[in-house]
């Protein structure tokens, strides 16, 4: 069965509300056609509005309901449709909900599953188009997934909103259309995922998430017609972090690239890059790693602008052609 990313996650909601009577989702906009994409199409149709419950605009009192229904013993999911805004919400999630377990000294949680919602292009300038993984990937006690494939969509929310951790699972609008042939749904325990190699390869490895692991997969695609053999990492997990399968890879190719859809300065792709230096050898690598992030300035609005500010695949097989030529 072929289904797309927007679909896995619709499937997802659909599995946790026929299944877990513990679960409701909350939130903006979730009763509209278009708010959310085809992400949750009729669930407030099929299983009420007392599940599935639309909300005033108020990213700071909506969190803080969730987190003091999952303290209570819910399993509830907090949608926030433009992760921008859901920095209103910062001191519920980071202060509260992360810490929540650690002060309770474990006999407490806070099963809480945080979906912020990346929305980025259609000159929607600065203030609508962050992508702020990194804030939350440096937070103890919250865990955060980004899917990068239409099965991910499904089996990660899936498995957030069974972990007794509160989760953050951040997917991008810019692969709703993506598909992928999936099996049945079988429960994964979050605790038990990380990175995964979604391409092998021998001479470069590139290391993505969520959108930019598909630019690193069509990157590899053209890069493998002339010759040059890539093998795509897919982080998906962000927090905590697993380094193993993306050092075994740098240490069979020697090249490292990090690709992500946020800023340098104290990013995602500098992390991965420190985390994979601290634990090989420079006997290891054949060139300096490498990143490509979003230039140092918030997003223009413009469309002109915009084709020049977002990594393009074509960004990514320049670098890797210019590393190997060195």
């Amino acid at each position: 069965m072929k289904i797309s990313y927007a679909q896995g996650i619709l499937d997802a909601h659909r599995y946790l509300l026929a299944n877990y009577s513990e679960v409701f989702v909350i939130g903006q906009g979730l009763w509209s056609p278009w708010y959310v994409g085809a992400t949750m199409t009729n669930l407030d149709i099929d299983f009420g509005k007392d599940r599935i419950i639309d909300t005033p605009v108020s990213e700071l009192a909506t969190t803080g309901a969730a987190v003091g229904a999952a303290i209570g013993g819910y399993r509830p999911i907090i949608v926030h449709p433009r992760m921008d805004f859901m920095v209103l919400a910062i001191d519920q999630i980071v202060t509260q909900a992360a810490k929540w377990r650690h002060m309770f000294g474990g006999e407490s949680s806070a099963p809480i599953t945080v979906r912020a919602i990346i929305n980025r292009g259609g000159e929607q300038g600065a203030q609508h188009s962050q992508a702020l993984h990194s804030w939350f990937a440096h937070i103890p006690g919250l865990r955060v997934v980004m899917p990068a494939t239409a099965k991910d969509a499904r089996d990660l929310l899936i498995a957030s909103v069974l972990s007794n951790d509160p989760v953050m699972y951040i997917d991008d609008r810019w692969l709703y259309e993506q598909e992928q042939e999936v099996e049945p749904i079988i429960e994964l325990n979050l605790a038990d995922e990380g990175p995964k190699i979604l391409r092998e390869g021998n001479d470069f490895t590139l290391v993505g998430a969520s959108y930019t692991t598909k630019l690193c997969l069509d990157a590899a695609i053209i890069l493998s017609e002339i010759g040059i053999s890539v093998e795509v990492v897919d982080l998906r997990v962000l927090n905590p972090l697993n380094y193993e399968k993306i050092i075994a890879s740098v240490q069979k190719t020697g090249n490292l690239c990090v690709v992500d859809g946020s800023w340098r300065n104290c990013g995602l792709a500098g992390e991965v890059i420190a985390g994979v230096m601290e634990c090989i050898s420079l006997s290891d690598l054949k060139s300096a790693p490498a990143r490509i992030t979003l230039p140092d300035a918030p997003a223009p609005t413009s469309k002109v602008l915009e084709a020049v500010y977002y990594t393009k695949v074509e960004d990514i097989v320049s670098k890797v052609q210019s590393i190997l030529n060195q």
